[in-house]
């Protein structure tokens, strides 16, 4: 049983901490509310719940084969990072219910993962620590843990943006609320250059 309770917690610090997923979930409870940014939520668990199996079942030989391919995807990370980060930077502060967009989808949520350096390193981290023996029942019953608690920690992300949405009853509100989660981005992404 500790060997789960251990499993839970690595998905727990990993999956709430503050990255691009976390800070798109926010945005978008803030701006299009909780049911709208659940799209966002489910794909970004999807995503990651299928990257997390597939590091399990040896992606991350691959890599370790071929470490340009690593690079190459940490540069699409921060590519795209930088791009989320300019849509905020000029969006226009209008609420959801305003726009004609819906927010986040499904695959914009899934594709933010396979885009995002710290799913990578939490993906082939976990998959080191907890089923490094290859064991297929246990890869499968890690990522059924990291499931549940991944869309859980995103889901509270999500709700706590739409706790925000009380407050942004202003468009400058808003504008200053978008201008700061893509400095946040641009700031994820720089890093990301150095780490």
């Amino acid at each position: 049983m500790n060997i789960f309770l251990s499993m839970a917690g690595f998905a727990l610090a990993s999956s709430i901490s503050p990255g691009p997923v976390n800070i798109v979930a926010l945005g978008a409870g803030a701006q299009y509310g909780f049911s709208a940014s659940m799209r966002h939520v489910t794909g970004a668990t999807v995503g990651f719940v299928l990257l997390l199996l597939l590091s399990g079942l040896g992606l991350h030989e691959l890599l370790s084969r071929w470490p340009d391919l690593t690079r190459a995807i940490q540069w699409c990370g921060v590519a795209f990072l930088l791009f989320m980060a300019y849509r905020l930077a000029v969006d226009d502060g209008r609420l959801g219910a305003d726009k004609v967009v819906q927010g986040p989808s499904m695959m914009y949520g899934a594709a933010m993962q396979w885009a995002n350096p710290k799913a990578w390193l939490a993906s082939l981290a976990g998959m080191g620590a907890y089923a490094a023996d290859g064991g297929s029942m246990q890869i499968f019953r890690f990522a059924a843990i990291y499931f549940v608690i991944c869309y859980l920690a995103i889901a509270c992300w999500a709700w706590a943006g739409t706790f925000l949405r009380q407050y942004l009853n202003d468009v400058r509100r808003v504008r200053l609320l978008n201008r700061v989660m893509a400095a946040l981005l641009t700031v994820s992404a720089i890093y990301l250059l150095y780490a």
